[in-house]
């Protein structure tokens, strides 16, 4: 019932692999499998993973359900010693579809050629592979549905996961479905999010009848309760348990143990009972994942073994070869490749490096010839770090690893060992495997004392122990790292001390003083920057400056470093975290315009750079940018992509960005709910500036429902911090929560800072934020000009919602000093621009003071786009006016052309148009 393998097909004709067979004990399963494979006759698509152990009937469950007639079926299966090879299960899965990609818009088929080897120069972005891999399978799809079958997904490639993953959460509006076949346990992180299918065991009465249907003849009764309990309702193991009792008449007991030891040991005494010619061209088959009959019969030549040697296997039922090299179930090539004597693994290895020799798959063929090698091999080694460029060039991480890996264990050459040991762990961390990045170490440091291979190691060391933990005392061992690397490379062990302090900064709270004086003395007291000075110098100066001296020394050197940055100057691609950096100066240099320009460019940069894991947190600085401005929903819609690109790359959460949003909307249980949910998050993970972006939020929060000893209290953890990118917010709602309730002493200290502050940088919005802050705290008859200018000096700002604030301020004075006429104009005023931003506690709170004027309010006036459509189709109906065209829409916010449409006649259907002319008219501003 399980273990029969699909065949693909690359011609029009439909595929016939699948029957409508009623599997024993898996009605509702296979009820899930036809609803969503039926969908694609409506055009409708989807995804799904068929969770299960080893045997439990995944590829049986994925072969008994018919799909629309005329679908065309992909299928790939993973393989566990291919998994560090960029891209290959994907290119396994695109190979007969491949002439399609001539189609793709340019920049998407440059990346994907690049990611396949087909291409040699360019970096492949990866959100653009996914954008051309969902462009080749939705062409695939134009004339009839497309089925992409993906066994043991466990062992793919990280890359193909990755673009699998963003796929599949793509597919509702394309004749699509992907299905994974997963075996548990695994770690396949990518997929998370995807709509599972999980497998038990059968019911022992369902068990019993597989068994009547498999044997004609019963058992004896002690043996058959044996085999049931001892596989534990595992289709697999009751045939491989059942197959050994049976041979022996019923009388033998099939022993004790787990069913997967019998089940390898069925296998086993199956392929030992094989002549030796075959064994070997299955070991041939095994260890090459492509499925390619030419290349493997290429191979078998090379050892003499004709096609005569294939027909035991087949009609053992362990192999299908015809069009493609098929093994009939996952555990065959496992068991091949684990019994066979490392002797015949580099037999296998060296056949197919000599078919392969004269062909244009340089990187197989060097890894193939490295595993058939005995012993060290300069040559091999170099072949290895050459595979190891180019796949680092187009975006294989985890395959670079793996060549770099091998070329280490074939240099002898102690100084190469090292350098080649070094390149390997740092690519293996790169690509997440921390563990196999501290082996390679290990073995650099056993080699003969060098001073550069040191500092290099140590650094590594302190990286991924900050990858690890991010506590204070990993933060130590990357300052150490910089201390050693600065008499090496002045210029690198800058760059690590600006990691350094960033990390620091990061840990908030969490790290104590003294480590972030330190590191900050350190630069300081370091060698002076290379010459010319780079903009990452002067950077890391003013950062040493505003640490050690305070943040008014350091406002004239932050000003012209964000100057620099603003103008491009020698600003040579710059890494994400310098970004971020930036972008904090900007914010607490209270320069509104240079913030949002900054975070446009840290998102095209994360972008064209296919730094993708940058991706989040640049989207991340221009939600906030959003929010400030008042401009809560296009926040939204970045929030939205920021954690849709998360999900896709496996970063952590933005929590603290919705709850943010939330708080300036005025919701109080969901700012709780999500609150409480990041602050645990951000606990566990050491990111104390995470604790009073939290803080600030809920402050803001209960300052809008008029809660100010609530707010007090929620500002007071970080009143005595110095935190970057937080002086432009926690002082001003600390102040406003202490003067009204009732303790305007607490706010004179925070309001001496926030001084001291908006005049290191008097921009209008900062300037308004002091004034509004002083009348809040004045008693004198300046009062009323103090509001006054502070409501013209935001008004100059992009500060839109704080102008708003401060209207609202100014209005509720006037009210209590008995001005209602003036109050009322006021109030309203803040009243009406509150409402159409959507800051709904502050705009309730204009509107009780403007009935106690003895004015009613007017009702909310939101534009019937905001209310009718999702923040997705607000989006896209933005993009689309504008005259962007589907294609273009669809690569802004990977999403297919396809899908784009579907979208957009929802949002003709909600606006009552009918065309893309219509939308233009259309009131799409918040």
């Amino acid at each position: 019932m399980t273990g029969v393998h699909l065949r693909a097909t690359s011609t029009a004709t439909p595929n016939t692999s699948f029957a409508d067979i009623e599997l024993i004990g898996r009605r509702r399963e296979a009820h899930t499998l036809r609803r969503l494979l039926g969908g694609m006759s409506d055009k409708r698509g989807g995804a799904l993973i068929v969770r299960g152990e080893v045997g439990i009937g995944k590829t049986a469950l994925l072969r008994s359900v018919q799909p629309p007639p005329g679908t065309l079926v992909l299928p790939i299966s993973g393989v566990e010693f291919e998994k560090e090879l960029a891209f290959s299960a994907l290119h396994q899965l695109c190979s007969p579809i491949l002439p399609g990609i001539s189609r793709l818009p340019e920049p998407q088929r440059h990346s994907l050629e690049s990611a396949f080897g087909r291409r040699a120069e360019g970096q492949p972005d990866h959100f653009l592979i996914g954008l051309a891999a969902l462009g080749l399978l939705s062409e695939a799809a134009t004339e009839r549905p497309l089925l992409c079958v993906i066994d043991d997904a466990q062992w793919l490639d990280q890359e193909t996961a990755h673009t699998l993953a963003f796929v599949a959460r793509r597919l509702r509006n394309e004749p699509i479905v992907v299905v994974f076949a997963l075996r548990e346990p695994n770690d396949r992180s990518e997929l998370t999010g995807l709509p599972e299918l999980r497998l038990e065991g059968l019911a022992e009465e369902d068990a019993r009848k597989l068994l009547s249907v498999r044997y004609s003849s019963p058992f004896d009764g002690p043996v058959c309760d044996c085999v049931i309990a001892e596989a534990q309702g595992n289709p697999l193991a009751l045939r491989e348990l059942s197959r050994a009792a049976d041979a022996a008449g019923g009388f033998t007991s099939p022993g004790t143990g787990s069913h997967r030891s019998h089940l390898e040991a069925g296998l086993q005494k199956r392929l030992a009972e094989l002549p030796q010619d075959t064994r070997l061209l299955l070991l041939l088959a095994a260890a090459d994942p492509t499925g390619d009959p030419v290349l493997l019969w290429r191979a078998a030549g090379h050892l003499a073994i004709t096609p005569a040697a294939g027909t035991p296997a087949i009609d053992a039922g362990l192999v299908s070869l015809g069009l493609w090299v098929r093994f009939s179930h996952p555990l065959v090539r496992s068991a091949l490749w684990r019994d066979a004597s490392p002797v015949d693994r580099r037999t296998a290895h060296g056949a197919l490096a000599s078919a392969m020799a004269d062909g244009g798959a340089m990187d197989r063929w060097a890894w193939h010839h490295a595993q058939a090698l005995t012993g060290p091999d300069e040559d091999a080694a170099r072949a290895l770090e050459h595979s190891a460029g180019r796949a680092r060039a187009r975006g294989g991480i985890a395959a670079a690893a793996a060549f770099l890996e091998k070329a280490v264990e074939l240099t002898t050459e102690p100084r190469s060992r090292v350098e080649r040991a070094l390149n390997a762990a740092e690519a293996k961390r790169d690509s997440g495997a921390l563990d196999a990045a501290l082996s390679l170490l290990s073995v650099a440091e056993t080699a003969p004392r060098d001073d550069m291979a040191h500092a290099r190691a140590g650094t590594l060391r302190a990286r991924i122990a900050l990858d690890l933990n991010r506590d204070a005392t990993s933060v130590a061992k990357l300052q150490r790292a910089a201390e050693l690397m600065a008499p090496l490379d002045p210029a690198l062990a800058r760059e690590i001390s600006l990691e350094t302090l960033t990390a620091a900064r990061s840990l908030g709270r969490f790290a104590h003083r003294p480590l972030l004086s330190e590191a900050a003395r350190a630069v300081r007291s370091a060698l002076s920057a290379t010459q010319p000075a780079r903009p990452l110098d002067h950077l890391l100066d003013s950062l040493a400056i505003h640490i050690s001296d305070g943040f008014v020394a350091a406002a004239p050197l932050l000003r012209r470093v964000l100057d620099v940055y603003l103008r491009g100057e020698k600003v040579d691609s710059p890494s994400p975290d310098v970004w971020c950096v930036v972008c904090g100066v900007a914010m607490d240099l209270w320069d509104d315009v240079a913030w949002q320009e900054l975070a446009d460019r840290h998102i095209h940069h994360a972008r064209a750079a296919g730094v993708v894991t940058a991706l989040p947190i640049a989207l991340s600085y221009r939600a906030l940018a959003h929010i400030h401005v008042g401009e809560f929903s296009e926040a939204a819609e970045v929030i939205e992509e920021a954690h849709r690109v998360a999900i896709e790359v496996g970063t952590p959460g933005l929590a603290c960005m919705d709850t943010t949003l939330a708080a300036w909307r005025g919701d109080q249980g969901r700012t709780a709910e999500l609150a409480t949910a990041a602050q645990q998050d951000a606990v566990r993970r050491g990111e104390g500036r995470v604790l009073t972006a939290l803080e600030y939020a809920r402050a803001t929060l209960f300052n809008g429902l008029g809660r100010y000893d609530a707010a007090l209290e929620a500002c007071r953890p970080a009143y005595d911090l110095d935190e970057a990118g937080f002086h432009a917010w926690g002082p001003v709602e600390f102040i406003e929560a202490a003067a009204r309730s009732g303790n305007p002493g607490l706010a004179v200290p925070a309001l001496e800072k926030l001084v001291q502050r908006t005049q290191a940088s008097p921009t209008d919005w900062a300037l308004g934020m002091e004034l509004r802050s002083r009348a809040l705290l004045s008693s004198g008859d300046d009062v009323g000009d103090l509001y006054q200018e502070a409501v013209r000096r935001l008004d100059l700002s992009r500060a839109a919602v704080h102008a708003a604030r401060a209207r609202l301020l100014y209005g509720e004075w006037l009210r209590r000093r008995g001005y209602r006429l003036e109050a009322r104009t006021h109030l309203s005023e803040a009243h009406t621009k509150l409402t159409s931003i959507g800051a709904d506690a502050f705009a309730a709170r204009a509107a009780r003071e403007l009935r106690a004027t003895g004015v009613r309010p007017g009702s909310r006036r939101a534009g019937v786009a905001t209310r009718k459509l999702t923040a997705q189709e607000l989006r896209i109906a933005r993009l689309v006016a504008s005259g962007a065209t589907s294609k273009e829409v669809g690569m802004q916010l990977f999403l297919s052309p396809r899908t784009i449409d579907a979208h957009l006649r929802s949002i003709f259907r909600k606006l009552s148009i009918s065309s893309r002319r219509q939308l233009r008219d259309m009131p799409l501003s918040p």
